[in-house]
């Protein structure tokens, strides 16, 4: 529920008085302040009605928990929280496992390639190409014409 800013109850003011007049104003608005009243303790009640039958472990129940997102993230899914946490533990672990054995396997990939390089350098006396960024020299890829 929002509260309506100062300029929005002056409009509505402005409208009541022209429709109603301002004689009848006060009276339709003692009313209004009268159906809130009655509606609010309508909610209560039903609120306490629904406390009390659900037990304990809901005695924190307020309104805006009967929506269903809400309430599946509030009651049901604080059971599964614990088990949740594990499981993002053990991915995470398994996660810098995977990491791990990446840039193990980046710099056996990148010894074996200069390993290649310098035998093939040696074997035919050609200069390879320039390391990029430190990274192993590039090989130019091949390039048909007629393919494209």
């Amino acid at each position: 529920m929002s509260i309506a800013s100062p300029t929005e109850i002056a409009v509505l003011i402005i409208i009541a008085v022209v429709m109603f007049g301002p004689e009848k104003v006060p009276e339709y608005a003692r009313k209004a302040a009268r159906v809130v009243h009655y509606i609010r303790n309508i909610a209560n009640n039903t609120r306490d009605q629904l406390r009390e039958d659900l037990g304990p472990k809901y005695a924190d129940l307020e309104i805006q928990d009967l929506n269903p997102k809400t309430f599946v993230r509030k009651y049901v899914m604080d059971e599964f929280r614990e088990d949740i946490d594990g499981i993002k533990s053990d991915l995470s672990e398994v996660r810098d496992d995977l990491t791990d054995v990446r840039s193990d396997l980046q710099s056996a990939t990148g010894d074996a390639l200069d390993a290649v390089q310098d035998a093939s350098s040696s074997a035919s006396g050609a200069q390879t190409s320039p390391a990029v960024a430190g990274g192993p020299a590039m090989i130019p890829t091949p390039y048909d014409l007629e393919a494209t």
